[in-house]
């Protein structure tokens, strides 16, 4: 999300981060609900790609492990590209302890109120053990991808980067 909001800042795209449908269906149902978070990310995908907005950069953990996953970023892309739209894929990865530490971050915890339950959260991250969110070489299927080990990179710079590679 950092990345994100940095790379907005250069660009004039728009952020939707994963966590304002989490968030704001939890909060109306008290629990996670992920077929209403889907239905309304698809709203969104097809409102916006239909529109004369920039761009948008949408933030996911994917999980590589698993097909759904896989399934559904392809049916996001296939929404942006049959609008015309270009999709990037940028994978960043960061070390465990490292995005433990940004999961207490200031801007994190206001962005996302599900994070502010800190001992919840960093459970969800020990489980994200169990899955694997770093790709293998050639694994997405993303002509346009780019991958960034962020773990001392600074989210300006990363967003540099990524503007840069992408002619954003």
């Amino acid at each position: 999300m950092t990345v994100g909001q940095e790379l907005c800042k250069i660009t004039g795209l728009r952020l939707f981060h994963n966590h304002m449908t989490i968030d704001l269906v939890t909060q109306v149902f008290g629990y996670f609900e992920p077929e209403t978070i889907l239905a309304l990310r698809q709203t969104v995908f097809e409102n916006y790609a239909k529109s004369d907005n920039y761009g948008m950069v949408f933030t996911y953990i994917w999980d590589f492990s698993s097909d759904s996953d896989g399934e559904y970023i392809k049916n996001v892309k296939k929404i942006f590209e049959n609008a015309g739209g270009e999709v990037y894929l940028v994978e960043l990865v960061a070390d465990f302890e490292e995005r433990l530490r940004r999961n207490r971050t200031e801007n994190r915890l206001v962005n996302k109120p599900g994070k502010r339950d800190i001992e919840f959260s960093e459970a969800l991250l020990h489980d994200e053990k169990t899955c694997r969110v770093e790709s293998l070489p050639g694994e997405t299927g993303f002509e346009n991808y780019l991958r960034i080990d962020n773990t001392d990179v600074p989210a300006d710079e990363a967003a540099r980067m990524i503007k840069e590679r992408f002619g954003l």
